[in-house]
């Protein structure tokens, strides 16, 4: 018994058509040599927290995996000295 199978029918739909197709955002530090991962600034190592004090991954933020490695370790060390905070406010 021999199966056949349907051809694929996309049905377009008004969703579909306005779909949003991201583009891959480029590391903010390989395009600019000037910006220097340093632990002792804490605004911009702020950029790359979320409000509770996550550290956002590279799949959001961009950055490629050697920048991004860096970008982690300064914010742990920024922690450890309390330059930045662990966690996020608290709020009831």
């Amino acid at each position: 018994m021999a199966f056949e199978r349907k051809p694929a029918v996309k049905k377009m739909s008004s969703d579909s058509t306005r779909r949003h197709v991201a583009r891959r955002k480029g590391c903010r530090f390989c395009a600019d040599a000037t910006n220097v991962i340093d632990y002792k600034e804490a605004e911009n190592l702020s950029n790359f927290l979320t409000e509770r004090g996550k550290i956002i991954p590279r799949r959001i933020s961009g950055n490629c995996a050697k920048h991004q490695r860096k970008l982690c370790e300064a914010i742990k060390r920024a922690r450890n000295i309390a330059l930045l905070p662990f966690a996020g406010r608290h709020f009831n």
